[in-house]
């Protein structure tokens, strides 16, 4: 089971999110978009959507940072084990709390709101329930483990492991023995990954470069006083 776990589940949603993004690329290219309801309801959404994206980027960067980056590496430049675990952990809980109440915002907006619930799929409530479980479960883990309990050291097996996936050589053992939380947000990390290039989450890897680059747009002017660019002739001015 360790095995299925750690070394099959994360090669499968891997395959899946880069070949996914590449059949919806390429299959579905009008389709890569946001579907932005912000025409529908505005008030909501000023609040939740700030909310939710600058809490999860502070999230996406936090887990670059303890994932990718060795233990070894930050205690080279002088960053002890508590410092770095003082700053993780308030960060990520801040980030975290800031996420979850952006989310609960916005699912709130879309369920209360008639058009906007709408024009909701089963693919947005997927995503949304998928969404919501990782975050709860990754900030559920981090209070119990740092607040509630005496602390965990995940740099010293969860991320071992996670580098060893992208290595060829993942090593299960290492999330064996992980706190369950830990194990549940993986695993639904993994799964939320997998659905992602088939929901509206691709809008992530997408940025608008050809903003840069774009003929200005032209407007006219069609106010009353001016119905034309020139002056009209004599003769057919307009009437009424």
């Amino acid at each position: 089971m360790s095995v299925v776990l750690w070394v099959v589940a994360p090669y499968v949603a891997i395959t899946v999110f880069v070949l996914g993004h590449v059949w919806r690329y390429r299959y579905d290219k009008f389709g890569w978009t946001t579907r932005s309801s912000q025409m529908y309801e505005s008030r909501l959404l000023r609040v939740g959507s700030p909310l939710f994206h600058f809490g999860i980027l502070v999230v996406l960067l936090g887990h670059i940072g303890g994932l990718v980056v060795p233990k070894s590496w930050t205690e080279a430049v002088g960053v002890g084990e508590e410092t770095y675990h003082v700053v993780a952990v308030v960060l990520g809980t801040v980030a975290g709390v800031a996420t979850v109440g952006g989310l609960a915002i916005l699912i709130y907006r879309r369920r209360t709101v008639g058009p906007v619930f709408t024009a909701t799929t089963r693919n947005d409530k997927l995503m949304y329930a998928m969404l919501g479980l990782t975050i709860v479960l990754g900030l559920s883990a981090t209070v119990a483990a740092n607040v509630v309990g005496g602390g965990y050291d995940y740099r010293t097996t969860i991320s071992p492991w996670f580098r060893s996936v992208f290595y060829l050589s993942p090593d299960p053992a290492l999330m064996a023995g992980a706190p369950i939380l830990f194990q549940l947000h993986a695993l639904s990390a993994l799964a939320l990954f997998a659905i992602w290039p088939f929901t509206r989450l691709v809008h992530m890897l997408t940025a608008p470069v050809g903003y840069l680059t774009r003929p200005y747009i032209v407007y006219r002017s069609r106010d009353e006083q001016r119905a034309g660019a020139r002056a009209p002739r004599r003769g057919w001015e307009p009437s009424g």
